[in-house]
């Protein structure tokens, strides 16, 4: 770990599919200890983003890196990603889930899991298949944020949970990253999330338009995140 330089770099990163351009030329350093929203419309390049920086899509030209080494074996072992559809077996329990972790990231925290579903009143017994759908996605958030990683990567985290979850959901990413850490977080529910960001990037059409910490935002514009973005975006 290199604390005085960005803990992601993008350089020039372009992903097409065949003729049309998801990502163009994205130049983004990223520093340590920071909350940034990922932020735009349907199409606007998150998603391909995110699975750049996680090794699930290859560049079509340009280099990402995180903590200096590009997505590989050990980016895996310093990222923890949730992304923005289930991939658990519904046959398996709680105690299944967090076994599965256990053995597969050596910086899962296994007590901190056990704690957050206890506080949810998730027994370890539940099976995935008999709970509802926000309540998956607490758990899979649950088992993203009891890794003790340098880069939480989290796609549309609170997108398919009533208010009251969302909160809750906020809350435990808040408490649960270290102070060197950061998390990266997609969504188009910006006011519901506005208070926890440190700064945002704004992506449309495969282009960044903005990167701003959110205290420039409101002291040079005026305004709060989600007014700009509705600016931006003329939504």
């Amino acid at each position: 770990m290199e604390q005085n330089k960005p803990l992601v770099v993008c350089s020039g990163l372009t992903k097409n599919y065949g003729s049309f351009t998801a990502l163009k030329n994205l130049d983004l350093n990223l520093e340590r200890g920071r909350f940034i929203g990922l932020l735009g419309p349907n199409g606007s390049g998150k998603t391909t983003t995110i699975k750049l920086l996680n090794g699930l899509l290859q560049p079509t030209s340009g280099m990402i890196t995180v903590d200096g080494a590009q997505p590989g074996r050990y980016t895996h072992s310093i990222v923890s990603y949730l992304p923005d559809r289930a991939y658990l077996s519904d046959w398996m329990k709680i105690t299944d889930v967090i076994d599965f972790f256990s053995d597969f990231y050596r910086d899962f925290d296994r007590v901190k899991a056990i704690e957050m579903f206890k506080t949810l009143r998730i027994s370890p017994l539940d099976r995935l298949k008999t709970l509802s759908k926000g309540t998956k996605e607490k758990v899979q958030l649950i088992l993203t944020m009891s890794r003790r990683a340098q880069l939480y990567v989290l796609d549309e985290p609170i997108a398919g949970v009533d208010p009251a979850a969302r909160d809750y959901i906020l809350n435990t990413i808040l408490a649960n990253y270290s102070e060197d850490a950061s998390v990266l977080l997609s969504t188009h529910l910006i006011a519901d999330i506005e208070r926890v960001l440190d700064e945002v990037v704004f992506l449309k059409d495969g282009e960044m338009v903005l990167h701003e910490s959110v205290d420039t935002i409101r002291e040079e514009h005026g305004k709060s995140v989600d007014m700009l973005f509705r600016e931006v975006f003329a939504c």
